[in-house]
């Protein structure tokens, strides 16, 4: 399988939605870009911060749309045109509401599970839905009248440290993930639990 050429991290943009736990996946492209020295700029053109940086000998970019999260495609689909990525060769990292916080899950393609990123993205790919999902589990309120609030929420200080020993396990397999040994790092990651 090729790998991945465009890891993208969804969340809102703006301080009031820092560390929320919608934004798990931009936290997930901010650590990497620190770990490997990377310095996401923002590109109006790109509609996000963005970054080249080589991982497994790769050239790889890094986005975090600065659209709001429902308008993820957009930034996604500007990078994609631009650098003649398809569908199967993005990573989208983000929030997953049937995961509890601690856990993380890696998958090649599915359906968009109602996470709104996930939606426009699919949209603006044309309907295309083969793109690989690193979902950070941060669990369910309960009530889905509940969801919007909860993800917009800052977690709890607790699951917020299971979110970032999440992040931290989860980017340790970052260069088998970029060259798309997937079922190598599922079988690591799908059984941690922070």
């Amino acid at each position: 399988m090729a790998g991945f050429r465009l890891l993208v991290g969804l969340g809102n943009p703006g301080s009031e939605y820092e560390n929320t736990r919608h934004n798990a996946g931009a936290q997930w492209i901010e650590a990497l870009a620190r770990q490997s020295q990377c310095s996401l700029r923002s590109e109006k053109k790109f509609f996000g911060h963005f970054g080249k940086v080589y991982i497994a000998g790769e050239e790889c970019y890094l986005l975090i749309p600065t659209t709001y999260m429902n308008l993820s495609g957009k930034a996604v689909q500007a990078v994609c045109q631009f650098y003649k990525i398809p569908p199967e060769e993005i990573l989208v990292i983000h929030d997953e509401l049937d995961i509890p916080p601690g856990s993380v899950k890696l998958k090649q393609g599915g359906g968009h599970g109602g996470h709104n990123g996930l939606k426009d993205i699919i949209a603006k790919l044309a309907n295309n839905r083969e793109f690989g999902r690193l979902r950070i589990g941060i669990g369910h309120p309960g009530h889905a009248s509940q969801v919007a609030n909860y993800v917009l929420k800052k977690a709890a200080p607790d699951d917020y440290a299971k979110t970032e020993q999440t992040i931290d396990e989860s980017l340790r397999y970052v260069d088998d993930i970029v060259r798309g040994n997937l079922n190598a790092v599922m079988n690591q990651l799908h059984s941690f639990k922070a």
